[in-house]
């Protein structure tokens, strides 16, 4: 009844019921853990709806309160950890076709949340601005998926993650007979972000925009991993060099990096850096210092057009070995500055290359911190766990990125407000079922 009133409303072809374009918009990629992959392979909505107005997004929300069916939100799908998984069928709202850029101005910008980032950051360097930070996976994926599945990607070296200022206002959408727009501004907007659009249907954001900077990019190869890793805590402090990107991969992870196969050397590390460009001769000497090569550039000339070193930082590194080794997954991790190289002991007398570093060199309130995306040969649930159980003995801060479940993956999630925000937003649990671990299961 509830899927013909819909079409009756929306019109003919609106309302997506194809098996298997129903399956392809209930994922995301939660594949990269074995663990999730098993949990929510066979979960999958009834149907999918692409809104094109605020107003049809009002009237499906409407219908899905009068009837008590289970709303998905999704953007593109890049996100990792399920957030996008429908866990109890009913319709997943597609909302990649609200994707108008409001406005732009001195400082900020407006835009839809199914607004494309790399889009809005092509026509962004047109005017002279860019982003503060975007995700790995920039191109394809969506503002309202960044902020309420993701966390920080390039740019957090300079400017930190999503909830250090990085989001200035959102507007969302309630689940409840009379749908209501709202919005949040300054510190508000925490509660709605990272929350997988448990408590509002994110629709719209503003995000602080900058001049925009010529960005170079470069590869440093080094022998010893350890060199690599000082070179880059010297570098991420250095606040006078002007950085973007700073990311560190040991071998054997880049022998995976299959597209880059002129370019990877056997047996080195390698630096991945995107660094203003006035400080590229300087960069090869500081590299150099530390017994590395600046070995491979792209100029600013070419920035992001056609191959892009984040093609391979972030968890793009973990992509790449799960597509061409075998049994790959990967953490997440905070190490300590102060004792990283005895943690990374520590973890190689016990486990040896079962985990491979990889470290991601960012701000996490004001402070450099060099968190990390090892990646790791599964062998089951059972030593994934035990990995993770010894990596927080030692001080190494896990964020478990093989749960759906919000808040057990870390993030110092606002939990208790998130929840007050979905009783009120959301009051017939229909957001997202089974994402916050308190009401887990429970279904209206």
């Amino acid at each position: 009844m509830w899927k013909q009133e819909l079409e009756d409303v929306l019109g003919e072809g609106k309302v997506i019921f194809k098996e298997s374009d129903v399956a392809r918009l209930s994922k995301d990629c939660y594949w990269f853990s074995p663990v999730l992959y098993e949990e929510l392979k066979d979960k999958v909505a009834d149907c999918a709806v692409l809104p094109e107005t605020i107003e049809q997004l009002r009237t499906i929300v409407a219908i899905a309160v009068k009837h008590r069916i289970p709303l998905t939100p999704r953007g593109a799908g890049t996100g990792n950890y399920g957030q996008g998984v429908p866990l109890n069928g009913g319709i997943i709202l597609d909302l990649t076709k609200l994707n108008q850029i409001n406005g732009i101005s001195a400082n900020e910008v407006s835009v839809q949340a199914g607004a494309r980032i790399g889009k809005l950051e092509k026509t962004l360097r047109k005017e002279g601005k860019e982003l503060h930070i975007y995700p790995s996976t920039f191109l394809t994926s969506t503002v309202g998926g960044f902020l309420c599945g993701g966390s920080g990607g390039i740019g957090s070296i300079r400017w930190g993650n999503l909830w250090d200022g990085n989001v200035l206002a959102v507007t969302i959408m309630t689940v409840e007979e009379s749908p209501k727009l709202l919005t949040f501004k300054g510190e508000k907007v925490v509660d709605y972000i990272h929350n997988y659009g448990t408590s509002g249907i994110l629709v719209e954001a503003v995000l602080p925009i900058e001049a925009k900077t010529e960005w170079s990019q470069h590869i440093a190869f080094f022998d010893d991993f350890k060199d690599a890793v000082r070179f880059s805590e010297k570098l991420a402090t250095e606040e006078r060099i002007v950085k973007r990107l700073l990311s560190v991969c040991e071998w054997p992870i880049p022998e995976h990096f299959h597209s880059l196969k002129k370019v990877v050397r056997e047996g080195k590390s390698m630096v991945m850096l995107e660094v203003d460009e006035s400080f590229d001769d300087e960069l090869r000497e500081w590299a150099e210092a530390y017994g590395g090569d600046l070995g491979f550039t792209i100029p600013s000339s070419k920035y992001q057009k056609g191959m892009k070193v984040s093609d391979y930082t972030w968890n793009h590194a973990t992509l790449w070995a799960q597509k061409h080794g075998e049994n790959m997954t990967y953490l997440q991790a905070r190490f300590e500055t102060e004792r990283i190289f005895e943690q990374m002991d520590a973890i190689r007398s016990k486990f040896g290359l079962e985990i491979q570093f990889h470290f991601e060199f960012i701000k996490i309130d004001g402070v450099i911190t060099p968190a990390s995306l090892p990646v790791v040969l599964y062998k089951s649930k059972e030593r994934l766990y035990e990995i993770i159980d010894y990596c927080e003995s030692i001080g190494v801060v896990i964020n478990d990125p093989h749960t759906y479940l919000l808040g057990f993956g870390g993030y110092n999630l606002r939990m208790e407000e998130i929840e007050k925000k979905k009783k009120v937003n959301d009051p017939y649990n229909l957001l997202n079922q089974g994402k916050i671990p308190t009401i887990a299961g429970q279904a209206n």
